[in-house]
């Protein structure tokens, strides 16, 4: 996203390396870098992807009053709990390298897969699935054997399910093969399988389900099992701040 482009001294500073201006002089001292390149006055990063070191030692973004926000790329057969008396293999697993004890925001059923936020912000945890934030979640479904247009709209008005009738959602086919279709759904509730059961109105079965965004944050390039920090922007975002 344009706006998580900032340039690299304020990144530095607000890592808490240092001021502004003495970052600057660690820049041109060549005591930085920015994915392993020696870095220059006027670099710019994106704290969301790009990694900066400062002596060889990398720098992340500085957490207030202990708080803290990631996102992992869920991959399938994990279930969305940081404990399973089943012995199930839990997202607990793939964070055991954070120190602070996280809980998930929202779920993924385990046989779904893509962006699940993280936090030990409860607060923050309320306001993003508070259904009054209205914050979109955008995943890519693939169904079998085939979505018709005339489905896709009545699925985008609503449909009855557990008896009670979904919210409006924007439902896009975004492309047609032999025996499945891929499709693009974004709703803003979070209901129990909301999407699978919305499927099954039409008796068609959900080979992939994957999401890809939770409002301004986006999965992007991030590979399955692996997990970044947000950026203070992203947090505020989500927020409504």
């Amino acid at each position: 996203m344009k706006q998580n482009i900032v340039r690299l001294q304020k990144y530095m500073a607000d890592c808490g390396v240092a001021s502004r201006r003495k970052s600057e002089e660690l820049i041109a001292n060549g005591a930085v870098k920015v994915n392993g390149r020696t870095a220059e006055i006027g670099d710019k990063v994106n704290p969301a992807v790009d990694k900066v070191y400062v002596h060889n030692k990398r720098i992340v973004m500085k957490r207030v009053g202990g708080k803290r926000y990631i996102m992992l790329n869920k991959p399938r057969g994990y279930v969305t709990t940081m404990k399973d008396e089943m012995g199930r293999k839990c997202v607990a697993d793939l964070i055991k390298d954070i120190p602070e004890r996280l809980f998930p925001v929202g779920r993924l059923d385990k046989d779904s897969e893509g962006l699940l936020i993280m936090t030990n912000d409860g607060e923050f945890s309320n306001s993003v699935m508070h259904p009054k934030a209205h914050i979109n979640k955008v995943y890519h479904v693939t169904v079998r054997p085939d979505l018709t247009q005339e489905q896709a709209k009545i699925l985008s008005k609503g449909v009855m399910i557990d008896g009670r009738k979904t919210s409006p959602c924007e439902v896009r086919i975004m492309n047609r093969l032999e025996d499945r279709t891929n499709v693009e759904m974004v709703i803003h509730e979070g209901r129990n399988r909301e999407i699978r059961k919305m499927c099954e109105y039409f008796d068609l079965e959900v080979i992939r389900l994957r999401r890809i965004s939770i409002g301004t944050v986006k999965m992007g390039k991030l590979k399955k099992g692996m997990w970044r920090d947000l950026t203070p922007y992203e947090v505020g975002k989500l927020s409504g701040k």
